[in-house]
């Protein structure tokens, strides 16, 4: 006989999605959506209360490791580190928002193929200094920008980050999602493969990736030269019918 699956516990990814969306906060959304999934699944209260206990105890030492490195970050925010580094950045002429970009995806993939994921990220590497270098790259060239492109830019400096990390870790052979489609097959469907083979075949889809993101960096630097050369033509014919 077929073992019916109980889909109800389901019901707790339904409640994260909801309380997400209504912004509510995110610490008890995610106790409410223990709590539903846990009683979806017919679990004692015991079990249930048992089990978010041992989850916050598992992770309580993790607000204090997010919130070190936001602190450093913050003081040195407020000693200027934004300003100096546009300032560097405006010291090389031939610097453009997409080549710097180029580069910081280059090294991103390279180093996180090598385990080093911290060595960038979004709150430590992109807010403080790779979106405010892409900024005043574009403003050595082009002046003032408008709001739209800056936040423009702050979205292809995050989304460069992403696409550096996701396609650079795969390549390293200890990388958790390695190990897990090594596992994953083996049980499966009893195929034996070495994790260094995986590892390697995730070097053409990095370098594809690379390629792939390299040119809309291009892209965007002839988006960017348009837009902004339309944008100073407009305001010097405005000024000049004044």
């Amino acid at each position: 006989m077929e073992q019916t699956i109980n889909l109800w516990p389901l019901l707790g990814i339904a409640a994260i999605i909801v309380g997400f969306v209504l912004r509510f906060n995110p610490v008890l959304v995610v106790i409410v959506a223990g709590i539903v999934t846990g009683v979806a699944a017919l679990m004692p209260v015991t079990t249930i209360l048992e089990k978010l206990g041992a989850g916050f105890l598992s992770t309580r030492n993790l607000p204090l490791i997010l919130l070190l490195p936001l602190a450093v970050i913050g003081l040195l925010e407020r000693h200027g580190l934004k300003e100096r580094a546009q300032a560097w950045i405006a010291q090389i002429k031939t610097a453009t928002s997409g080549r710097l970009l180029m580069v910081y995806l280059f090294l991103r993939e390279a180093t996180a193929a090598l385990g080093l994921t911290s060595l960038g990220g979004h709150p430590q590497m992109v807010r403080p200094l790779l979106a405010p270098m892409t900024e005043g790259a574009a403003e050595n060239r082009y002046g003032a920008l408008p709001p739209e492109v800056r936040h423009r830019l702050r979205a292809m400096a995050a989304a460069t980050d992403n696409v550096g990390l996701f396609f650079g870790e795969d390549i390293f052979v200890a990388f958790g999602a390695i190990i897990f489609m090594h596992n994953f097959m083996l049980e499966s469907g009893g195929i034996e493969t070495e994790p260094l083979h995986i590892a390697l075949w995730g070097i053409p889809t990095a370098v594809s990736a690379f390629i792939i993101h390299a040119y809309r960096l291009r892209r965007l630097d002839k988006q960017l030269a348009s837009q902004l050369a339309k944008l100073n033509r407009d305001a010097l014919h405005a000024k000049g019918e004044r």
